[in-house]
C-alpha cells in the first residue's frame, strides 16, 4: 500500500478534524496545508463548512495538524416556518490533532487523537462550551482494486464527518464505529459504501443549530439523544492529486433523515510546490 493513498483514506474516515475525502499526505516530512469546502443538505436545510488545516509531518509515521472551521447554516423554508430559525454563519471549534500511521502488507493502521477548544458560539449551536477529545483507530487492507476498512473510537462529542455535517453539537461520552469498503473504478475515480454507528455512554447534551428541531429550544439533555446508526454511499474523483471532489448520500435511521453530501479539497502544499514556491 502506498503511504500517500493510506494517509488520504485515514484523513477521510477518522472523523477527527481532517474530515474530508481525498485528504492526502503532502510529503514525508515538512509542513502541510489543506483547504476544504463541504456540505450536507436534507429536509432540515443545508449546513456547509469551510475548513483550513495546517500541519507538520515529522516523518511518514507521525504528524500534527490544526485548524478552525467556519460554518454556514441555511434552514429549509419548512424549518424556518416551524422554528423561526434563520440563516447564519460563524466560527466553529478550533482543533488540534496528533496522528500515528503505520502501513504494512498485513493491515494499514492509523491512530488519531483530536482535541477541540470551545471557540464556537454555543447560543447558535456551533459549540457545547466544553473542550472535547476524540481517540479514533482506523484499519484497512487492499486486495487489488477493493479496500475494506474499519474505524472505531471513543469521544466526549460526536464529530462531523465528510458524510454528515450534523445540524447539532453534542457533549457526553460516546463510542463510534464505521465499516465498509471502497472500489477503485479507474486510476483517479473510486466508489465506496459504509455503515456507521454512534452509541452513547451516559448522559448526553445536544446543542442544535436549528432551534426547536431536536428539543423545545436549542439545548436538550438525556441518556439516548446521540444514539444513531446509518449508511453512506459515495464517489470520489482525484484522490491523491492536488484537487479532489466527492459526493454521496447518507441515511440516518435514528432521525429518519436522508442527506446528500458533497465536497472539494485542495492540497495547497502540493499546489505551491508544483508552482515552485
Amino acid at each position: 500500500m502506498r503511504m500517500y493513498k493510506f494517509s488520504g483514506c485515514v484523513a477521510v474516515l477518522l472523523t477527527t478534524g481532517l474530515q474530508a475525502l481525498g485528504q492526502t499526505s503532502e510529503s514525508s516530512r515538512g509542513f502541510t496545508w489543506y483547504e476544504r469546502f463541504e456540505g450536507s443538505v436534507n429536509t432540515l436545510g443545508a449546513v456547509t463548512r469551510l475548513d483550513s488545516t495546517v500541519g507538520y509531518n515529522f516523518d511518514s509515521h507521525f504528524s500534527v495538524a490544526g485548524g478552525v472551521p467556519v460554518y454556514f447554516v441555511r434552514p429549509s423554508s419548512s424549518t424556518t416556518a416551524a422554528t423561526g430559525t434563520h440563516s447564519f454563519s460563524g466560527i466553529g471549534n478550533a482543533y488540534g490533532q496528533f496522528q500515528l500511521t503505520l502501513a504494512n502488507p498485513v493491515v494499514d493502521f492509523a491512530s488519531t487523537i483530536t482535541v477541540t477548544a470551545p471557540t464556537g458560539d454555543e447560543a447558535i449551536g456551533l459549540s457545547t462550551g466544553h473542550v472535547t477529545v476524540d481517540w479514533s483507530n482506523y484499519f484497512e487492507r487492499t486486495f487489488s482494486r477493493l479496500t475494506p476498512f474499519g474505524d472505531i473510537g471513543f469521544s466526549n462529542s460526536i464529530s462531523d464527518t465528510a458524510f454528515f455535517i450534523r445540524p447539532y453539537e453534542t457533549y457526553g461520552s460516546i463510542a463510534h464505529w464505521q465499516a465498509g469498503a471502497r472500489y477503485r473504478l479507474v486510476h483517479s475515480v473510486s466508489a465506496a459504501g459504509s455503515f456507521y454507528g454512534v452509541e452513547p455512554l451516559g448522559e448526553q447534551t445536544l446543542v442544535s443549530r436549528l432551534s426547536g428541531v431536536f428539543g423545545s429550544g436549542n439545548v436538550a439533555t438525556g441518556p439516548d439523544l446521540t444514539r444513531d446508526h446509518g449508511l453512506s454511499a459515495w464517489a470520489e474523483i482525484g484522490s491523491g492529486s492536488h484537487v479532489s471532489f466527492y459526493g454521496g448520500y447518507t441515511h440516518s435511521t435514528k432521525f429518519s433523515l436522508d442527506t446528500v453530501f458533497f465536497g472539494v479539497g485542495v492540497s495547497m502544499g502540493k499546489v505551491l510546490r508544483h508552482w515552485g514556491i
